[in-house]
């Protein structure tokens, strides 16, 4: 019997899913807070808030602001994380090897992020995945982002193939919902960015896992069309 292999096609989440981004999300915060007047924040104030994107950081960084005075800091945010990008973040242990094993194994893999594309795209050479990454789609890519199916649809109609002959990785409830919504199985990252009250065991992924190193195991992925 032959070994198992991994997937055709993965498509994965990118803050919280391959690249501990935090810090670099921390930097850009406390930069605002200071210019505020307000002391530092800790990473673990800011971590559980990171993938819920740029509102939800501003929201715990400023308590004390309204909403209508985050919304107006968010270009701000975004020209300050932009400078800080890459600066402070690392890959989750065991994803360079993951991502190597897929491509030796002939898998083609691409980025499906909530992040604004050319803030993805900065990373790309970053970590050498420029010529890597076969699709990337950002949370302004397209008419819709996720929990919308339609970036996951398009990701893997871009690379060839029908969604459920891909697998989607994420560490976010919108992402597995995305996935669910555009017929594509799911690994939810348990090592990822939630909140207390979130409970992953309830998104309705296929797979949950607690470790990116599980992902080096075919086994532990869960089955495509």
């Amino acid at each position: 019997m032959s070994a198992p292999r991994f997937p055709r096609a993965v498509l994965f989440d990118l803050d919280g899913t391959l690249l501990d981004s935090a810090p670099d999300m921390l930097a850009t915060a406390n930069r605002l807070r200071h210019a505020s007047g307000a002391g530092p924040m800790d990473l673990h104030e800011l971590r559980p808030h990171v993938s819920k994107g740029s509102r939800a950081m501003l929201a715990a960084a400023f308590p004390d602001l309204d909403a209508a005075g985050r919304e107006a800091m968010v270009p701000r945010f975004l020209d300050t994380y932009l400078e800080e990008l890459g600066r402070h973040s690392l890959l989750f242990d065991g994803i360079d090897c993951m991502l190597a094993a897929l491509e030796s194994d002939g898998a083609r893999w691409g980025i499906v992020t909530n992040k604004p594309e050319y803030l993805a795209r900065e990373i790309l050479p970053q970590l050498g995945w420029e010529a890597r990454c076969a699709v990337l789609i950002g949370g302004d890519s397209l008419a819709e982002k996720k929990p919308h199916p339609l970036p996951l649809q398009v990701a893997a109609g871009r690379i060839g193939f029908d969604p459920g002959q891909c697998v989607y990785v994420g560490d976010d409830q919108r992402d597995v919902e995305a996935a669910r919504a555009a017929g594509m199985p799911s690994i939810a990252a348990l090592w990822g960015y939630r909140q207390e009250h979130e409970e992953p065991a309830g998104w309705g992924a296929d797979v949950l896992l607690d470790h990116p190193l599980q992902l080096l195991d075919p086994a532990n992925w869960p089955r495509t069309a």
